[in-house]
């Protein structure tokens, strides 16, 4: 979650998210995380990075907005990654 973090840093320097809040989008996107690959996913090295970016973009944007649930933040990530890869899906 770091490395993203320190992009949106780069992005909009002048939106700066406390440490409480540095925290609560750790443990969401950790959570998150875990979740996945505890349902049984299996990710090539791109498909990992590509998943790991759609959580966290998704928790950043909610928490720009002011989220700072870590349940909700977890949830609503799974829930853009499965809305992210349904869409992906039925292109092929």
């Amino acid at each position: 979650m770091e490395e993203y973090l320190k992009g949106h840093a780069i992005a909009h320097p002048t939106e700066v998210f406390d440490p409480d809040a540095i925290r609560v989008l750790t443990t969401a996107f950790e959570h998150a995380w875990q979740k996945l690959e505890n349902s049984g996913v299996r990710f090539d090295r791109d498909h990992q990075s590509e998943a790991r970016n759609i959580l966290a973009k998704y928790i950043i944007e909610q928490a720009r907005q002011g989220e700072r649930d870590d349940r909700r933040l977890r949830d609503g990530a799974l829930l853009q990654y499965a809305r992210t890869n349904l869409g992906s899906s039925s292109r092929k």
